[in-house]
């Protein structure tokens, strides 16, 4: 075991979540399924990986547990898991690492070689290598994992080449791991010896002025090394911790190709070049008194991710010369550890503010998330039936961020209130965040693409719809959503299907959001703490459709791949489904689904706090009810002012014979006319005999009367 402060402690929580989310299933398999996705969520979220894909499959020399395509599926990561389940962590001999290396490397061998028609079709296995098979000409970056619950002591084993394919292998032990989640969940820094590895240092021009925050360094490299690094590194190269997630969409920028292709010469003066950072560089002087740059540690490129992409495609996939092309390099070296997080996301924000990549800029760090953690921290959950015990539902913003705040209390007695207080059952992530959230607005093809494809999607979808600072309100419906979601997980479970249990969930999940039009009532759930009898029911019948519907895919095709399309969720759509008339009886009215979107309420907030002096103008107001010819009310209606209706309320409040509803929807109408919008057909007929009453019962003043 490990002497290291915190390891023991890291250890026993890791291995308490593997097991509380094994503990439904007596598979050994399973367990070891959830040990794979739990370290590699971690290695996800520190960005060491870009995605997962949970995938198991044992035979005779051969395992796979784990896998993903990306960089427009010219990388390939395979993981194996040689799990053992130990409560303290044993040292494994190198041998056995070595072995699941050869494992896996035969998997991957006979998909190259179309040796796997054996396989079960339908199994994930035999996508994924099919897969591997129909893009081997694609494939250029492969990289071998072994996680393991052990501690292994391995030298780095040396970099493979397979005609166009680099062959590397990692290692990630429970030791590694929690190395990494004490750092902050930083990738490890990636060390670039540019007099080792290419067999000069990069001349350089420094900043001419001594700053007490950093220096920064001009320089000109070659599009060679630039394309080394990146096949080498690859997506770490861009700062995961400052643009997270972030991946280019779309073909690779044509222009750049085109000046490879053409004009390579002309690179550098037609190209913006990259701006970069360090934690420090090791400058060296060259017989010419030039400073040049012979080492960098912790390079991150923060602008410049297409440029250095599409010189490595053109270099690998076009088979260009790119020695003649240069690149200018801005590199930026910060002298206090403490200034990372505050000043390196600026430079990135700063660098890409004329690039549309800029909607992907999201951060554990956003304002966003930061609201979250603050509502999660103050807001207490209504008491479960039976309970008088209030608790919170824990935001986890940065990973590990729950068990180092229970280590932190002094006591075990302490420590005890704070496990009740925020029990793990309620704790939740930036990618369960994002699942609760894209069910419920009925994407479940995109959840069913991964947990930090669907953040990714969620964190696009945020920018593009307008940012908002979540309010208790909101807090208050995603804790109900993730309610929702987490109870039709437990549904699904305990109903047996044997497999796609992620999928049905979602799917479920969102087509119950569809066929209600997301009237369930969230409101009632947050009370609760729990969903109706009438939810479960619903849910339990709707799961079995949704199974039914994603294991018999049209032309036999893969089941995993066929939740991700959007043509199986349309295809969903198109069965005629009905609601239980019990759930009917308790969904809630569109003018509640509609007000709880925060920017309703931001704007409307602005409505009934503004001057009436500043109000649009409108016509008809002199007008009263009894001189409105034919009694058009929908004309009238549309045409009075916001002060008209804060008349009409208040003239109806003293009546005394409407109901809560009908006063809501009355203030409702004052909201929609203070921002111009129409109320619908049922609206206006409802608001109509409201003001018939109101002129039957002379209790409506002439509208343009002052008092």
């Amino acid at each position: 075991m490990s002497t290291e402060p915190g390891f023991e402690q890291f250890v026993s929580n890791f291995q308490e979540d593997v097991r509380s989310k094994s503990r439904d299933s007596n598979s050994e398999s399973f367990a070891e399924q959830q040990f794979t996705k739990e370290m590699l969520e971690y290695l996800a979220n520190a960005g060491e990986i870009d995605d997962l894909e949970l995938c198991y499959h044992q035979a005779r020399g051969i395992k796979v547990n784990g896998y993903d395509f990306s960089n427009d599926n010219e990388w390939l990561d395979l993981f194996v898991t040689l799990f053992s389940g130990e409560p303290s962590p044993v040292k494994v001999p190198k041998s056995d690492i070595l072995n699941q290396f050869k494992r896996l490397r035969t998997f991957f061998d006979r998909s190259m070689r179309q040796k796997y028609t054996t396989m079960e079709e339908s199994s994930p296995a035999f996508y994924l290598a099919d897969n591997i098979f129909k893009l081997r000409e694609n494939l250029t970056t492969i990289r071998l994992f072994v996680l393991t619950d052990g501690i292994t002591n391995i030298d780095a084993i040396e970099d493979e080449k397979e005609g166009q394919c680099r062959i590397s292998h990692h290692i990630w032990d429970i030791q590694r791991l929690f190395r990494l989640s004490s750092s902050g969940n930083r990738p490890e820094p990636i060390e670039i010896d540019f007099s080792k590895e290419f067999g000069y240092a990069i001349p350089c021009l420094p900043m001419p002025e001594e700053n007490p925050k950093y220096k920064s360094y001009l320089a000109i490299i070659s599009g060679k090394i630039l394309a080394d690094l990146y096949g080498k590194y690859g997506p770490r190269l861009l700062e995961r911790n400052v643009r997270a997630f972030l991946q280019m969409r779309g073909n690779i920028n044509k222009g750049i190709r085109d000046t490879i292709r053409n004009e390579p010469d002309m690179f550098l003066a037609y190209n913006n070049g990259i701006s970069a950072t360090a934690e420090c560089v090791e400058i060296n002087e060259s017989s010419n008194k030039i400073p040049t740059i012979k080492l960098i540690r912790d390079f991150q490129i923060v602008n410049g991710g297409q440029t250095t992409a599409s010189i490595y495609h053109s270099h690998t996939k076009d088979k260009r010369n790119v020695s003649d092309v240069y690149v200018q390099v801005k590199l930026t070296v910060l002298k206090n550890d403490g200034d990372f997080d505050r000043i390196v996301p600026k430079i990135s924000e700063y660098a890409n503010s004329q690039n549309k990549i800029n909607a992907a800029d999201f951060t554990s760090n956003d304002p966003f998330h930061v609201q979250i953690q603050k509502l999660s921290r103050s807001i207490w959950a209504p008491s479960k039936k039976g309970s008088q015990q209030e608790t919170h539902w824990y935001y986890e913003r940065v990973r590990g961020q729950y068990q180092d705040d229970k280590g932190r209390e002094k006591t075990p007695k302490l420590r005890r209130i704070f496990g009740d207080r925020n029990p793990t059952s309620q704790r939740f992530s930036k990618t369960d965040l994002a699942k609760f959230e894209n069910s419920w607005n009925q994407l479940p093809h995109i959840v069913s693409r991964g947990s930090e494809k669907n953040y990714r999607e969620f964190i696009l979808q945020y920018r593009e719809k307008g940012e908002f600072e979540p309010d208790s309100e909101y807090f208050h419906l995603l804790v109900a959503e993730g309610i929702l979601f987490r109870t039709a997980d437990k549904i699904v479970k305990s109903l047996n299907f044997g497999g796609y249990k992620a999928n049905i969930v979602t799917y479920t999940v969102a087509l119950l959001s569809k066929l209600t039009e997301k009237q369930i009532d969230l409101e009632r759930i947050w009370r609760s703490q729990d969903i109706s009898l009438a939810i479960e029911e619903a849910i339990t019948s709707l799961c079995k459709i949704v199974h039914n519907h994603i294991t018999n895919p049209e032309g036999g095709k893969n089941v995993t791949e066929w939740c991700k399309k959007e043509e199986c969720w349309d295809s969903l759509l198109e069965l005629k489904l009905d609601l239980p008339s019990t759930l009917k009886k308790e969904l809630v009215s569109k003018e509640i689904v509609k007000q709880r979107d925060v920017r309703v309420r931001k704007q409307d907030n602005i409505s009934e706090n503004s001057n009436n002096d500043t109000l649009p103008d409108h016509k008809n107001e002199g007008e009263s009810f009894d001189e409105v010819e034919s009694h058009d009310y929908e004309k009238l209606i549309t045409s009075l002012s916001p002060q008209n209706w804060l008349k009409i309320i208040r003239d109806a409040n003293d009546c005394g014979k409407f109901s809560d509803e009908q006063m809501h929807l009355l203030k409702r109408i004052q909201k929609m006319s203070f921002r111009n919008i129409s109320p619908k057909k049922d609206q206006v007929n409802k608001v109509k005999n409201i003001l018939e009453i109101l002129n039957e019962q002379d209790c409506l003043v002439k509208i343009g009367d002052s008092n």
